[in-house]
Parts: C-alpha cells; structure tokens; sequence
C-alpha cells in the first residue's frame, strides 16, 4: 500500500546501497578504533611495509561500517573489500597500487570460523604474509573481521607459526577487541539515518516515541542490535495498523487548490520529492485544537501518515480553473454562469496540458516530484474567479470534486473515480474522491480554499488524518 515506505538499514550492506553519496553525514566517529588505526598506519610508516589486523568485535558492533568509511575520518586512505566468494591470494597478486597513503584491505564474509579448515587459513595467511613483505603490499593494511573467539584464537595461533612479528607484531597489537560506537551515540546515528535516507522523517513517523527509543538504546549492547529492534517495535506498530485497514487498504492525499498558490506553504510541510507529510511541521505549523489533541500522541499520527502514504500535493489556480470549465456538468455550469463565472475557454486539451505540467501530476504518474517550476503571477481577475469557485465549494464541493475526477481519468492519473465514498468501521466518515490507481486506490480529500496559509493547510491536514484514525479505531 505504502509506496515511500521509511527505510532504517541494520548493516552496512544496506545503507551503503542506499547512502551512496550522504555516508559522511550518517557514521559517527569510533575514537578508540581511530586511534588505534593511527598507530597502525605510523608503525607502517616506520617499518616501511604493510600490516595484518584482526578486528575482533560482537556482530553488529559496526566493524563493517567502520572499516568502510574510514575515509571520512582519515586522509589519503581507501577501502578495498575481498569479497568471500574470491581468492584472497589471487585478489591481492592482482590489486593495482592506488595514490592512496594506506589501502585498507577488508576481508569479507570470513567472520565466523564454521566452515574453514586449518588448510585454508594457513593458505590464505600465507598469501597476507607475503603481500604485506611485498613493495606492491608496503602501504596495505589487511584487515579480518572476525565476531568469535574461536575464529580469532584460530587465526592467531596459525599467524604465529607462519608470520611471527611480521603478523602478529612483537605485543600481539594487531588483535584489536572492536566495540563499536559508544551506546551514547546510537540514537543519534539512528536520526541521522532515518532523516538522510528517508528525507528528513523523524522517530515519530516510524511510531515511535523518544522514550521507547531511549530504552531500546539502553538494552542494546550493538549498534546492529539496537537497530533490529527499531525494525521489530516499527514492524509490530504497522502490524497493527494495518490489521485496522485491512479492509481500507489506500493512500490517503490531500490535494490543496487555494487562491494564493501556496506551492511554497506546501513544500514547506512535506518531505522530499514524494511531497510526504512533515508531521512534526504540521504539528508545529497551527495552534488549533487538533494539535492540542494530537500532541499526546505524535508518534500515532506520525506512524498513521506513514502507513496510509499520506501526501499534500498542490493545485494550482489556473489548472484548476481550467479543469473546472472544461469539466464540469451542467447543473455546475449553471452555478458557475448564475455567479458571473466565464465557462470560455471550455477547452480540455488545453486543460489536460496544464494539468500535465503540475508537480501534482508527476507524483500520480511517477510517485514522485519533477523540478518545482513557479507559475506565472496570478492576475487579479484569475484571483476573483477562483474565489467565485471557492464560494460555490463551500456549498457543493461535491460537483468541483466530480470535475476533477473526471479530468484526472481523462489525463491518464487514475482509472476510475466516485465521490463521497464512505470509509472506516469504527465511525464512518466520507472521502471526496476515492480515486482507482494501477498501484492500488487513493482517497483523495480536496481543500478549495479562497486562500490558506500553512497553519491552515496543517489544520486541515490533521483533521483529516485524525478522522481517519477514529474511522478505523486507531485514535480514541
């Protein structure tokens, strides 16, 4: 149902696919894994050939993510992952020096000692043994992960008898017990994940309160196991939900057609180019009583957004007006011309082209937002004609709302559409369009305004969520 639905990956794997380019501002510094890094790197220096290091840490502790963004916190050095399924003796016989000051070598998926024979360590250290004596090794720092005592017992005892010093150094220091992040820091790196990928949700739109996520941080001994158990408190809460609108499964989108084009109010209480709802700014955005209510429980709402994909999308003047004349029944047409209202030009090409251009339509065909592109200026007459419009919706939405549906069908935005649809079991409230999309139904609320601002956009934003939470018996 939820096509934006919040993602908080637990492993590097995952977050390295999706935070490419924004990595530097998720990690957080581990000093004392720095620090010894640094010592590592100046030994190097002095003994002017490359280096083994067995990051011995509990799974989950990070040493994945570490190993991989050393970058951010040390110059001049890059990361190279030996994946499981290669050679470790072939990956390093064929690595091409770099310009790098060090080259970090990480040996992954080896962190269990399960299924490795005495044979294949011995081979593969022989194989590190020999790169790191090397000249094509001298800058190299091969790194093990390693999350079991028995793997590390194993590879230092075989290091030993193959290496000596040269492996293991005169004091063992390239055995280093890994811990990860300070626990102090995970909610923070927990924030930074979820705002950077999710562009810029908080706790509160995945369910959660600030105080379960506190006490889920204070019984985490890994910063992987604190964010599995986000995953099992966020799957349990939507869970219930949606065990609430299994018989309602839609998206719930509030599309705002006011005299003043408020494109800028808008964006400003939506979240990146899925233009989802910003619960927090809403909430924050009027001092109506819906927030009074709201604010004992923001994390419901926050979660109920999420769920339902709740959007705000705009609609601007003259699209709207155009639809409207060249969409509209007679009884409307008849309305229109009995308040002065022109029905010229009653042309849907042209009326179908505006709409085209809108962001509104780029969301319903592609789910998300093209370039945000200004209008041009409204006149003053286009300003009176819409608050015309305005006036005969809050009498008879009903016939605008039909209007629309019609030239969304028309542009190929949805497949079908009735107004005033009821929904919920718990108390019955009726949705202006419920519109028939490929990827499921969307119940679309229409606020025909003369003007709004954004503390009346957040107004009616809330109540409408608000009245679904009570329709399906998810807010008292």
């Amino acid at each position: 149902m939820n096509t934006t639905r919040l993602v908080v990956p637990d492993r590097y794997e995952g977050l390295a696919r999706r935070a490419k380019e924004d990595l530097g501002s998720i990690v957080v510094a581990v000093e004392e894994g720095l620090a010894r890094i640094e010592d590592i790197f100046g030994r190097m220096g002095v003994a002017g050939r490359g280096s083994f290091l067995i990051l011995r840490g509990p799974s989950g502790a990070g040493k994945s993510t570490f190993l991989h963004t050393l970058r951010f916190f040390k110059q001049d050095v890059i990361t190279i992952p030996v994946a499981g399924g290669v050679s470790i003796r072939e990956a390093l016989q064929a690595h091409k020096a770099t310009q790098a000051k060090v080259e970090v070598f990480v040996l992954e998926e080896r962190e269990a000692a399960i299924s490795f024979t005495d044979r294949e360590l011995e081979d593969w250290l022989h194989a590190i043994n020999g790169f790191i004596r090397s000249v094509k090794g001298e800058k190299a720092l091969v790194v093990w992960p390693a999350n079991t005592d028995e793997l590390c017992n194993r590879i230092v005892e075989l290091a030993r008898r193959i290496g000596a010093e040269t492996l293991l150094g005169s004091d063992d220091r390239s055995v280093f017990e890994f811990s990860g992040p300070s626990r102090v820091e995970y909610e923070r790196i927990a924030e930074r994940t979820l705002a950077v990928l999710n562009q810029g949700a908080t706790f509160s739109d995945l369910g959660l309160t600030k105080a379960r996520v506190s006490s889920i941080a204070e019984s985490s001994p890994t910063i992987g196991g604190f964010l599995t158990k986000l995953h099992d408190d966020i799957a349990e809460n939507e869970r219930y939900i949606q065990t609430l609108v299994n018989e309602e499964q839609c998206r719930l989108w509030i599309i705002v057609a006011t005299g003043n084009d408020p494109q800028a109010e808008v964006a400003g209480l939506t979240r990146g180019r899925f233009a989802a709802i910003d619960t927090d700014r809403l909430l924050s955005s009027t001092g109506a009583n819906i927030v009074t209510e709201l604010n004992e429980f923001p994390e419901k709402i926050g979660l109920l957004g999420t769920v339902l994909d709740a959007r705000i999308l705009h609609l601007p003047v003259l699209t709207a007006a155009a639809i409207i004349r060249s969409f509209a029944d007679e009884p409307l047409k008849t309305k229109m011309k009995s308040v002065g209202l022109s029905l010229k030009p009653d042309d849907k090409e042209t009326a179908l082209e505006r709409l085209a251009s809108t962001e509104l339509s780029s969301v319903f065909r592609a789910g998300a937002q093209g370039t945000l592109a200004r209008g041009p200026k409204l006149g003053s007459s286009s300003f009176e004609a819409f608050a015309k419009l305005a006036n005969i919706a809050s009498t008879n939405d009903v016939a605008l709302n039909r209007a629309v549906g019609r030239a969304f069908v028309s542009a190929g935005l949805i497949q079908s559409f009735a107004v005033e649809q009821d929904f919920g079991k718990v108390a019955k409230r009726r949705t202006d369009i419920l519109a028939q999309t490929t990827s499921g139904p969307i119940r679309i609320e229409m606020m025909w305004r003369k003007t709004a601002g954004r503390a009346d956009i957040s107004n009616y934003t809330l109540i409408k969520l608000a009245n679904y939470g009570r329709a399906i018996g998810y807010l008292d």
